[in-house]
C-alpha cells in the first residue's frame, strides 16, 4: 500500500512538472527566447495601486536591466491559480513585448534567485518619472 501511494505522488510530481514545461532560466533568457532583443521602453505597474510607471529613456532601461537579467526564476513546485501581484512589468521592442509579475511569467508561477521584488521595489520607488 505505501509502495504504491509513493509511485503515485512521484508520478503525480513528474507529471505536473513535465505539464508546465517550465525551466530555471535568467530573465535575459525568457526575454530573449520572446525575440526581444532592444528593449526601449518598460512599464512597471504596481499591483497595490494600478499606478504604472513608463520608462524610455535608455538610461533608465539599461540600468532596470542591469539590475534584473541575471536573477533566475525557477518554477514552483505549486502551480495553483493565485490572484494579485505586486508589480507588473512589460518589456518592450517596439511593438514586440514581454509582460511578467514578480512571481509569473506565462502560466508559471516562479521563486527568484535573488529575490526580485525588492529590486523592483525600490527601483519604482526611485523612479523620477510622470505616472501613467
Amino acid at each position: 500500500m505505501k509502495k504504491s501511494l509513493i509511485l503515485i505522488l512521484i508520478s503525480s510530481l513528474f507529471i505536473i512538472t513535465a505539464c508546465t514545461g517550465a525551466k530555471t532560466q535568467s530573465l535575459e533568457e525568457f526575454y530573449k527566447d520572446a525575440k526581444i532583443e532592444n528593449i526601449d521602453k518598460i512599464i512597471i505597474q504596481d499591483g497595490s495601486t494600478g499606478a504604472s510607471k513608463v520608462i524610455t529613456e535608455q538610461e533608465q532601461i539599461d540600468e532596470f536591466l542591469s539590475l534584473t537579467k541575471d536573477i533566475k526564476f525557477t518554477p514552483q513546485d505549486n502551480q495553483e491559480k493565485r490572484v494579485g501581484w505586486r508589480y507588473g512589468i512589460t518589456l518592450f521592442d517596439n511593438e514586440t513585448e514581454l509582460k511578467f509579475t514578480t512571481n509569473q511569467i506565462g502560466n508559471t508561477y516562479y521563486d527568484t534567485n535573488p529575490d526580485i521584488l525588492p529590486v523592483v521595489d525600490i527601483y519604482y520607488q526611485q523612479l523620477k518619472i510622470d505616472e501613467k
